[in-house]
């Protein structure tokens, strides 16, 4: 496990990369990582992640008090607390507000869609939890339905918050999050979303979980039957030429009486 020097090298680093892709804007979101104690490293409250230094960081105990620092910790910390404690297999989570993920959150749409396979296989799906008012014990009780099942979610009218075994998978996962939904949104403006279907859903499934090495782990999780959401039974009907003569023949007579 990475020492806390290091983590606070790699917090100031991914705050940095955040604000650089875009993901952030003047003092918004917060990154924390699960130090070697249980505590929590985190970023302080109103600062612009795009200056965040080392030092700056606060550690806090997982009720949120402070522990060591000279700032004040992230208002939204409950939020990161939370994660940790309902997820062991969790050790950094990243807050952000991109904009292309963070239109869905504001407009009520979950990013639930089986439309890219190596989104399935990353995430299975990005749903979206309630509005709870940022800073508040509201936020973390909107979340928690969704933490220990999910890992990305949208917060509606807020942002997105994903979580990971380290400061890179975090990330990594917040850039999914954001690479779908532009992804999403350029299938609308296309006007046609070709989902995948079921079956390929469960086969990717079974990938996801022998990729990420879950298949005999704690970790491993059933998917939820309704998401992603997939292409439905096809609208074709097949039928003969002589079927089809009937069936007009037929249609037609009835027009005649």
């Amino acid at each position: 496990m990475p020492t806390e020097t290091e983590l606070r090298q790699q917090i100031s680093d991914f705050s940095r990369l955040c604000y650089q892709k875009d993901y952030l804007a003047a003092t918004d979101g917060n990154l924390s990582a699960r130090l070697a104690d249980g505590n929590v490293l985190c970023t302080p409250t109103r600062i612009n992640k795009g200056f965040v230094r080392p030092e700056d960081s606060v550690v806090v105990d997982l009720d949120g008090r402070l522990v060591r620092g000279e700032r004040k910790a992230s208002s939204e910390i409950e939020m990161h607390t939370l994660i940790y404690r309902l997820r062991p297999d969790v050790h950094a989570v990243v807050h952000c507000h991109p904009q292309a993920a963070t239109a869905y959150a504001a407009a009520g749409l979950p990013l639930n869609k089986a439309l890219i396979s190596e989104v399935v296989l990353a995430l299975g799906c990005i749903p979206i939890a309630d509005y709870g008012t940022p800073g508040t014990p509201e936020l973390s009780e909107q979340l928690t339905p969704f933490v220990e099942h999910y890992d990305a979610l949208l917060m509606a009218n807020h942002g997105v918050v994903t979580y990971g075994a380290d400061m890179m998978d975090a990330y990594n996962r917040m850039d999914t999050v954001e690479h779908f939904a532009k992804i999403s949104i350029y299938t609308r403006i296309l006007g046609k979303e070709q989902l995948l279907s079921s079956e390929d859903v469960e086969k990717l499934w079974v990938q996801r979980q022998k990729y990420f090495g879950l298949e005999t782990a704690d970790a491993a999780r059933p998917k939820d039957p309704m998401c992603p959401v997939t292409a439905g039974p096809s609208d074709t009907v097949s039928m003969s030429k002589a079927d089809l003569v009937d069936l007009i023949t037929e249609v037609v007579s009835h027009l005649e009486k």
